[in-house]
């Protein structure tokens, strides 16, 4: 045991020193990242047309399509890891490692509308996704896409901070689905965050934790709530085949942990703003939320604004 012990503690020690050593991202891995993309959304494109699955608990045979209904039901977030291939090979990424996982959970007592409010919500981000979201900034808007900054925070064997910026657009398929893809257009390590010598490094030519970053997110409202789905595309530099065996069970457990995490606190944040998202002025009450509430004298319904979306309608 204390050998065993000794060698995981060795290997920690020379993967952190691997780590802190800079890494380039090549064309030829981002090429590959893009071919993977590219095969992946034309799948996701099938599966918007009209009777095709929209979620993907959905495609399941009907007894076990229902089980994981009624577990989403009960508060539990369904994770599992993908793989896209072409025909039926795998994609070869040289210098580099996919990591395609989509999560699934369910938000009782709340609508598409206030769900979508919420995740447009992007100045709230570090409220909402501490501790992965240290700061955000909405950057434009036309209302339909968004240009954001984020600081994302990610902390394993090593603790590494990115300066972010995402494209996202969402798209309106129908009265109860929606559903949303996001770019990184930029992303870059920061060296010394929150000191004095703070600097980023140059993007592409880090420690390789996160070079790309895409996120799928999907939508639907049914059974007195809205399932909320998110298939997350990451690229990342490869894991020297000497700490592979250490490696490959951390690259596991780290997206169900993000991933779970995100799911966890879009529910928690929308739980919080159905319950207590209304205002009272003097005798009146002016109420920003949708749904019932209890006051001193009553029930009362209320409606939650959201600003003005134009959202682009899926043909």
């Amino acid at each position: 045991m204390r050998i065993a012990i000794l060698a995981v503690c060795l290997a920690l020690t020379c993967l952190t020193a691997d780590a802190a050593k800079a890494v380039e991202l090549k064309q030829e891995t981002s090429n590959a990242f893009n071919r993977y993309v590219a095969l992946t959304e034309d799948r996701m494109a099938k599966s918007l047309r009209d009777g095709e699955p929209f979620l993907w608990v959905d495609d399941s045979p009907e007894p076990q399509r229902d089980a994981l209904r009624s577990r989403l039901r009960q508060g539990e977030i369904i994770i599992e890891q993908l793989e896209t291939l072409d025909g039926q090979k795998n994609i070869k990424v040289p210098g580099g490692l996919i990591h395609h996982w989509i999560a699934l959970g369910f938000i009782p007592g709340v609508t598409l509308k206030q769900t979508l409010a919420l995740l447009q919500d992007y100045e709230q981000y570090p409220s909402i996704y501490q501790p992965d979201v240290k700061r955000s900034k909405l950057l434009g808007s036309d209302g339909t896409h968004f240009n954001i900054y984020l600081r994302l925070y990610q902390k394993t064997i090593v603790t590494a901070v990115f300066n972010a910026e995402f494209d996202v657009s969402y798209f309106r398929v129908d009265e109860s689905r929606a559903h949303s893809r996001s770019y990184s257009k930029r992303i870059a390590e920061v060296e010394n965050a929150d000191r004095l010598n703070e600097r980023e490094k140059p993007a592409g030519r880090d420690r390789g934790f996160l070079w790309r970053l895409y996120s799928y997110w999907r939508f639907q409202e049914r059974d007195d709530g809205v399932y909320v789905q998110l298939e997350s595309v990451g690229l990342s530099r490869s894991v020297p085949a000497l700490f592979a065996w250490l490696v490959n069970p951390l690259l596991k457990s780290i997206p169900r942990g993000y991933l779970s995490r995100v799911l966890n606190s879009t529910r928690a944040a929308l739980t919080k703003r159905h319950l207590t998202n209304c205002s009272y002025q003097g005798m009146g009450e002016n109420f920003e939320c949708e749904g019932s509430i209890s006051t001193r004298s009553g029930k009362k319904r209320c409606n939650w604004s959201i600003p003005k979306q134009r959202m682009a309608k899926e043909g």
